[in-house]
């Protein structure tokens, strides 16, 4: 696939589907001029435009920033707020996040406002709410199926082509009362750790327009951060829901395979969610653990009623106590994974947050060597991700003669599906290495039976702080717990500061390989500013075993309530 010739039909496809998406923005939301993001070239943040430029009553400013979704839905099942009002406010704060980071594909206004006067009208006739996430407005991935609307991934073949039925998780969540505001923004071909592609444009960072926004749920991470939705559904299968969150500063869940629907996505693959392979999960993307334990609590014991690629769970039951002695939480630390030595930031943020962890009381705290397992994992799980090939992909880009976005080029080619004998070997090193990986969790005590050493584990999100625009460097950190799948998530801790600047002039030692020395290039300042990095966001990692979903949201809230009762940038 080469550039394309002048004529090419999918520039005309793609201006007309932009202009069909910016008609969707009411005059009286369009932001005027002075507040506007200026040219790529300076790290502008954005954030504070929505409360600055006018369009926001004062009382929508409220309700987008004041309120926990759980708060938000009480208010409206107690009549002290309406559906249709809260839709508003964020169908509003949404047309804004769009104008100042192109975030939206899909904007949803009419029929979310439709839909919200529909929940008022239930509540008010039969005085109980529709469901127990009754007026929620949420916003989801461009992937998933709505009916009547488009999801075209940023493909060009796939525009003006609208689903003529939903995702099985759009039906639950309907069903459960939410209300659906916008689709977001993916990169081509879904492939990418950024947000970028032909139909749409580039999903921009609000807190700083220098560094990416992540991917490939960037548009959910992006609207989530500027409060244009209240939780955002994306995908996850090397990290896409995880460096968002961490690109954004705010948190996000990557389930176990088949706690949430996943199904019935368009992939622009033959094979969708093929299972041969390592399967891609759903999760939500909030600003707190308690957003994120609203939407699961919901969505995880109803999802084997909805979709075939799910399993009986609960979320709740008794009170969680920890592995230690009396009950006490252990956590362990991995520091680094054996592929990728991280930057020095990272490791500081790393230690900080031990730091600050153990001095609570009831969690200890135990550094853990790199297990040869997990360094084993990203090069398995790279090759498993591409064992269903790019022929569909390739074939609809062929389709309109639509080149391959910049990033893309050179990394993405037509290829074929792994053979079963290959795809049969890969699963047995998969095996492997989760059996490897179990005593990292367990030991067999003096009487021969079997315990938990850990009830969760910290590592970093990536190598690196949230690096400039295209050059987010390995993934391993996120996809092997796709690969082992582990339940992981993330938790925003401070922003980067002028101190973190000096730390380590220089990188020490060997490169370890060939993602290692890219990752160092990011700390040479003869290659890399380091100043780029200012005010973003540090994050953490945090997992758990197999379909300990449930404790992994508990110890979450456990270390995010320690990072506060120890003192966490304000800014977060």
């Amino acid at each position: 696939m080469s550039s394309c010739e002048v004529d090419a039909p999918w520039k005309e496809i793609a201006r007309r589907k932009r202009a069909e998406r910016d008609a969707a923005i009411p005059a009286d939301w369009k932001l005027d001029q002075k507040h506007l993001p200026k040219e790529i070239g300076e790290p502008e943040n954005v954030l504070s435009v929505p409360d600055q430029c006018g369009i926001l009553t004062a009382k929508e400013l409220k309700i987008t920033s004041r309120y926990s979704a759980r708060g938000l839905i009480s208010g409206i099942t107690s009549n002290h707020l309406t559906a249709k009002e809260v839709t508003a406010a964020f169908c509003k704060r949404a047309a804004i996040a769009q104008q100042l980071s192109n975030c939206l594909t899909e904007l949803l206004f009419t029929s979310a406002l439709q839909r919200a006067e529909s929940l008022d009208k239930h509540l008010a006739e039969y005085g109980k709410p529709f469901g127990p996430l009754h007026g929620l407005p949420i916003s989801m991935k461009d992937s998933f199926n709505v009916t009547g609307v488009d999801s075209s991934i940023g493909i060009a073949a796939l525009c003006f082509k609208p689903a003529k039925s939903n995702s099985p998780l759009v039906d639950l969540l309907l069903s459960l009362g939410c209300v659906i505001i916008a689709k977001t923004n993916v990169p081509q071909t879904l492939a990418a750790l950024d947000s970028n592609n032909n139909v749409f444009g580039r999903t921009m960072n609000p807190i700083n327009r220098l560094v990416t926004a992540g991917g490939s749920s960037g548009g959910e991470g992006v609207l989530v951060a500027m409060k244009g939705s209240m939780i955002g559904v994306g995908t996850d299968i090397g990290g896409s829901i995880r460096i968002p969150a961490m690109c954004n500063g705010i948190y996000g869940f990557k389930p176990s395979s088949g706690r949430v629907p996943h199904g019935g996505q368009e992939a622009g693959s033959l094979y969708e969610n093929g299972r041969a392979a390592i399967e891609a999960v759903t999760g939500p993307i909030a600003r707190s653990v308690q957003d994120l334990d609203t939407f699961l609590k919901e969505v995880v014991p109803r999802a084997e009623m909805w979709a075939e690629d799910c399993v009986p769970g609960n979320w709740g039951g008794k009170e969680m106590k920890g592995c230690g002695k009396n009950g006490t939480f252990v956590v362990g630390i991995m520091r680094r994974d054996g592929n990728c030595e991280p930057l020095p930031p990272v490791l500081k943020v790393i230690e900080e947050v031990k730091q600050k962890v153990t001095r609570v009381g009831n969690i200890e705290v135990v550094d853990i060597p790199t297990p040869l397992a997990w360094t084993n994992c990203q090069g398995l799980a790279n090759r498993l991700m591409a064992a269903n090939g790019t022929t569909r992909m390739v074939d609809l880009l062929e389709e309109t003669k639509e080149p391959l976005a910049p990033w893309m080029q050179g990394r993405f080619k037509r290829s074929q599906a792994r053979s079963f004998a290959e795809v049969r070997d890969m699963q047995a090193q998969r095996s492997s290495l989760e059996r490897r990986m179990l005593d990292i969790w367990y030991h067999t005590d003096n009487d021969g039976l079997r315990k938990r050493k850990f009830d969760a584990l910290i590592c970093p999100v990536a190598p690196h702080p949230v690096p400039p625009i295209d050059r987010w460097n390995a993934v391993g950190y996120t996809s092997s717990f796709v690969l082992l799948d582990y339940p992981a998530a993330v938790i925003p801790v401070r922003r980067f500061d002028e101190g973190d600047l000096e730390l380590g002039k220089e990188m020490g030692g060997s490169s370890l390989g060939s993602w290692d020395k890219r990752n160092r290039q990011l700390w040479d300042e003869k290659i890399t500013d380091r100043k780029v990095y200012l005010d973003t966001p540090l994050s953490i990692q945090v997992v758990a075993p197999k379909l300990h979903d449930f404790e992994l949201c508990r110890m979450m809230d456990v270390i995010d309530r320690a990072l506060r009762a120890t003192g966490r940038d304000s800014k977060l």
